[in-house]
């Protein structure tokens, strides 16, 4: 359950923001900025320099790396992990379990202008349950990245991805699929896999994988 913090409770780390949170103090680093009305999981850890905004959430046992910023409105799951230098804009939603890595980019305007102010026409980006996206990925927004989907480092997604894709290039073209270890998936010619890490088994039917468990 979330609870209300004062700022008597942060004194000793420096910090005298007011957050929504169930989360201790000795997880979040003192530089960070945690603004009021934040909502925080149990066991989530905030390093240096980060920045929560008002109206941002962040689920349970999640790691947020140096210089994570995560707007209003935007929604981050449980379990995810997120590396240095990574800003989760408003309208994006992160499922369970996601992998963030170091520097990659969401957006959430299409097209962008200093002199005209597009805030009414934000984007919703979704990454689904365990997917992980390489360092220095470009997300463009209104897509959705699909569950245990694999986006590889550098690489530039224009459009939907499907659950357990591996994606490289720019523009992103799929090169295979993964299981949910992480793991390259060889189908047999009747469309089955399986996992040689974890023995779970797949199927691919209509360019689509379903995990058979």
């Amino acid at each position: 359950m979330l609870i209300k913090c004062r700022k008597r409770d942060w004194d000793n780390a420096g910090i005298d923001h007011f957050c929504n949170m169930s989360v201790s103090p000795e997880h979040i680093h003192p530089t960070a900025v945690i603004d009021p009305g934040a909502e925080i999981g149990a066991g989530t850890r905030i390093w240096h320099f980060c920045h929560l905004m008002p109206k941002s959430r962040v689920g349970k046992d999640c790691s947020l790396g140096q210089n994570v910023f995560v707007d209003n409105n935007a929604v981050i799951g449980n379990g995810v992990r997120i590396q240095n230098n990574v800003s989760v804009y408003n309208g994006v939603t992160v499922e369970d379990d996601v992998f963030l890595g170091p520097s990659m980019v969401f957006t959430n305007v299409i097209n962008p202008r200093s002199f005209i102010s597009r805030k009414e026409e934000f984007k919703k980006t979704v990454v689904r349950k365990g997917a992980s996206i390489g360092a220095n990925a470009t997300i463009l927004c209104g897509v959705e990245i699909g569950s245990y989907a694999l986006i590889g480092a550098g690489t530039v997604v224009l459009s939907n991805v499907p659950p357990y894709a591996l994606m490289v290039g720019n523009p992103a073209h799929q090169v295979g699929w993964v299981s949910e270890a992480g793991i390259t998936l060889d189908f047999n010619p009747e469309g089955s896999a399986i996992c040689p890490e974890t023995g779970k088994k797949y199927k691919l039917k209509n360019g689509w994988v379903f995990s058979m468990e």
